[in-house]
């Protein structure tokens, strides 16, 4: 009986869900075209920048020590010499604890930059489906199947709300960030 209970709910939970209007929405495409993300990468592009700059410095002091190290330890005093590989020490761990450290204050970063942007997205995505009377509304990446007879494509809709340029894509983007990355080695 418990069984036969637990079908029948089953299956009029089902019939419930597509009786009801149910829609789509590809959400990382929208985020990733929307300009605020534009202005993201920069920033993140910037800071990444700006590490790696000084990662490379920091390298670029170690190795100079540690040639000059080699170069001319044979005719150090041994308080020189300890002295010496006492700073070598100290720039390692200065360079590790800096790969360290950035590495989380970069994702940090994003994570804040991105947040209000998803935020965006998810309101409005959220407006739309409201507006068109949906029950449900699935993130068209998750899914394995969608019957489009069944389901409703917000996507088009959403770019508009969220000012993505018609015509821009993920691959039209990754054309941008690709010539952006070419110029900025140049």
């Amino acid at each position: 009986m418990k069984k036969l209970l637990i079908i029948a709910l089953a299956a009029f939970a089902a019939f419930t869900a597509q009786a009801q209007q149910m829609g789509k929405v590809n959400f990382q495409e929208l985020v990733m075209l929307m300009p605020e993300m534009d202005a993201a990468r920069e920033t993140m592009s910037a800071s990444q920048k700006e590490a790696e700059e000084t990662y490379a410095s920091m390298v670029e002091e170690y190795q100079s020590k540690a040639t000059q190290y080699q170069q001319k330890s044979a005719s150090w005093t041994a308080a020189i010499k300890e002295s010496k590989e006492k700073e070598l020490m100290d720039i390692q761990n200065r360079i590790q604890e800096f790969q360290q450290s950035i590495s989380q204050e970069l994702q940090q970063q994003q994570s804040q930059l991105t947040a209000p942007i998803q935020e965006k997205a998810n309101k409005a995505v959220t407006e739309i489906a409201k507006a068109k009377g949906l029950a449900i509304l699935f993130d068209a990446t998750q899914a394995i199947y969608f019957d489009d007879k069944v389901v409703v494509d917000l996507t088009a809709e959403a770019r508009k709300a969220l000012n993505i340029p018609e015509g821009r894509t993920l691959e039209t983007l990754q054309a941008e960030l690709q010539a952006k990355a070419e110029a900025a080695q140049k």
